[in-house]
């Protein structure tokens, strides 16, 4: 049975919202699944991302396959990250106090980034709010005199 971890799809019309699953790669894409994950909100902005990091983790070393779009947030949660540590840990590399310490490092950084740009989106839109508003202002037509030309004073 092939395992996947993929996106379920909620929300109405023109509104998704996404709950973050792991489901039989035959079951239908809103069908049975056999653990949810997390939920995914794409419409916040930055988009709202909610994992169990934990339970993520154990099903890729179970053998689940994420999606294209479950692997990015996954990576985006750092999620991948750990795998690739525990990993290291599982050859020997380093010991897991090691791995620990690295990922809490790419955690906090990460973190601080984040901040850093939700902080610059927000003030952004706050300085877009108190720009005043340009407004045309149409001119009202002016009647001008047409000087008369020679053709004119022919015709009379």
């Amino acid at each position: 049975m092939a395992v996947k971890m993929r996106l379920q799809r909620h929300g109405s019309k023109k509104r998704p919202f996404y709950f973050i699953v792991v489901a039989d790669g035959r079951s239908p894409r809103d069908g049975k699944f056999i653990q949810k994950l997390g939920t995914y909100n794409p419409l916040t902005v930055p988009a709202t991302i909610q994992v169990d990091r934990q339970k993520a983790l154990d099903w890729l070393q179970k053998g689940a396959q994420p999606t294209d779009t479950v692997r990015r947030i996954l990576s985006f949660k750092g999620v991948l990250y750990l795998k690739h540590l525990l990993r290291g840990v599982g050859l020997g590399l380093f010991d897991e106090a090691v791995a620990m310490e690295k990922f809490t490092k790419w955690s906090s950084e990460h973190d601080a980034h984040i901040a850093k740009r939700h902080g610059a989106h927000k003030k952004a839109r706050m300085d877009k709010r108190n720009q005043p508003v340009a407004r045309k202002v149409e001119a009202a037509p002016v009647a001008t005199a047409v000087p008369a030309t020679e053709e004119t004073k022919t015709e009379e």
